[in-house]
């Protein structure tokens, strides 16, 4: 346990640190919290966007330090931006923006190579599949050394991705790097360690690519 007035930090945390310092969330990831980041990404009601972002600019507040802040939604590949028309953790961190006066960078973090779906994959293969995915913009040092850099996604099931794009962001010289999403999965299993049922975060990963809204 952790001491009071203390921050909890959990085993696999404590064996495998993330490349980030603090990922909170806004709610935990249950059926509304499903259904709003579903018909945001698939049902284009664009407008649940500033609805997250209300919502996620109480735990934005609390990641708040001495270091310039600059939000940075985790970007699409440019085949998926195509298709959607829009990037949904953009349009979140756009609204934070609206909100609380963050600035933010869509352009600095670019993901450079499409992957294949998070789905069924073990923690190991989905490491490997988006391993070098994303790249920094040349003048990204100039744009970021220093601050306080906070990744913005919509659901933060598996964290793949997440410690992916964080460990890019890091090679910029950023003071600090976090990460803040609407939804994250906390499975029953994983808080009391029971083996029974294996709950699959892939399942409801933000790079999952064949779930859409019924």
């Amino acid at each position: 346990m952790a001491p009071a007035g203390g921050e909890a930090t959990c085993g696999a945390c404590m064996a495998d640190p993330p490349p980030f310092r603090g990922a909170p969330s806004a709610v935990a990831y249950g059926p509304v919290a499903r259904t709003v980041a579903l018909r945001l990404k698939y049902g284009r009601r664009t407008g649940h966007a500033r609805l997250m972002a209300q919502l996620m600019a109480r735990p934005l507040a609390a990641l708040r330090g001495d270091e310039e802040m600059l939000l940075v939604p985790v970007p699409l590949h440019r085949w998926r931006l195509w298709s959607r028309s829009f990037n949904q953790a953009a349009l979140v961190a756009a609204g934070l923006t609206r909100i609380t006066g963050t600035p933010h960078d869509s352009h600095l973090l670019v993901r450079r190579k499409a992957t294949a779906a998070l789905r069924g994959k073990g923690r190991r293969e989905r490491e490997r599949i988006v391993a070098g995915v994303f790249a920094l913009v040349p003048d990204a040092r100039h744009r970021a050394a220093g601050r306080h850099l906070v990744l913005i996604d919509d659901v933060h099931a598996s964290g793949a991705t997440l410690r992916a794009a964080a460990r890019t962001l890091r090679r910029c010289g950023a003071a600090r790097v976090s990460a803040l999403t609407w939804a994250r999965v906390v499975p029953d299993a994983a808080l009391t360690g029971g083996a029974g049922d294996i709950f699959d975060f892939a399942d409801v990963d933000s790079d999952m690519q064949g779930e859409r809204m019924m």
